[in-house]
């Protein structure tokens, strides 16, 4: 299989509770309805990027259990090449336990597992699928040391390297930003990454072109509904975002790098890249769950 997007990054099973509101410190909070869907930022990616219209592989770790053989079998069922997905004796699968209240906005705690014995190591026995790849999607849910030589070794080989940095607590190593060509955080990423507020179309243009001083070729922060902001060597644009009703804003800032990175792959030029995306996240939101809220491409086509 010829892997136009290889995702290096994390698999989860969701576990998901809905709630009229998000429970407050100790307090124990009557839910409406509860599921298992699997998710994880790589994989939602992975995902996406297949229904989107790439032919994708991912790289990443499960546990030996049953969640583990879940989301390997939930990627299968999207044709993506799942033999770097290695199965961790002695851990978990990564878990995410999320409660998404009435409004659709969402808290979550990411249990690692398997995710977190990720190593360079398992990026460098499948080279051949970077040396295959257009683009190369990375993101922080796997250890930092695997990111590193992930983006490093795409710069080498010359491929498109995308990395979109959540979860963010804070800058990423200095020595990364000239290995990446598309930086994707949303607000609160932007201002953790860079130490300044991001609000509005103004101080996002402010935090992204902070970023790309750091080196990093493009950057894309993505408003929800203020729509986003690419900032390249050329200027910087802002794209509107559609207007929908939302139910679960659950991936779709992995919808709109999936499908840009789709788009990127079919050699669709940048603007009209970030637009598809757009359109796939718009889709996304109305509808529950992460990976299962994600669209195919014959939805997303104008």
């Amino acid at each position: 299989m010829h892997a136009k997007v290889v995702v290096v990054g994390s698999l989860n099973m969701d576990l998901v509770a809905r709630a009229e509101r998000l429970p407050r410190a100790g307090e124990t909070l009557a839910g409406e309805s509860f599921a298992t869907v699997p998710g994880g930022k790589g994989a939602n990616q992975a995902v996406a990027a297949a229904r989107l219209g790439a032919s994708v592989a991912m790289i990443g770790n499960v546990g030996d259990d049953a969640y583990g053989q879940q989301l390997r079998q939930a990627l299968l069922d999207e044709q993506v090449d799942c033999r770097a997905v290695a199965v961790c004796s002695g851990v978990s699968s990564g878990l995410a336990l999320i409660v998404v209240d009435a409004s659709s906005q969402n808290a979550i705690v990411i249990i690692p597992g398997g995710n977190g014995q990720l190593q360079p190591q398992s990026v460098q026995a499948f080279d051949d699928l970077l040396l295959d790849a257009e683009v190369i999607i990375c993101q922080l849910e796997v250890p930092s040391q695997t990111v590193a030589y992930t983006l490093e070794r795409g710069r080498e080989l010359g491929k498109t390297v995308i990395l979109n940095p959540a979860p963010c607590t804070g800058p990423l190593p200095p020595s990364w930003y000239a290995s990446i060509d598309y930086l994707i955080p949303n607000e609160s990423e932007a201002q953790a990454l860079t130490g300044l507020p991001v609000t509005d179309l103004a101080s996002a243009e402010f935090a992204a072109s902070h970023l790309r001083k750091r080196g990093v070729k493009n950057v894309i922060i993505t408003l929800g509904a203020q729509g986003a902001l690419f900032a390249s060597a050329q200027g910087v644009q802002h794209f509107a975002a559609p207007t929908v009703q939302p139910v679960d804003t659950t991936a779709a800032g992995d919808t709109f790098v999936g499908g840009f990175a789709a788009a990127l792959a079919r050699g669709v030029e940048e603007d009209e890249a970030i637009a598809f995306g757009q359109r796939a996240a718009a889709l996304s939101v109305t509808r529950a769950g992460a990976q299962p809220s994600i669209p195919y491409l014959g939805e997303v086509q104008p």
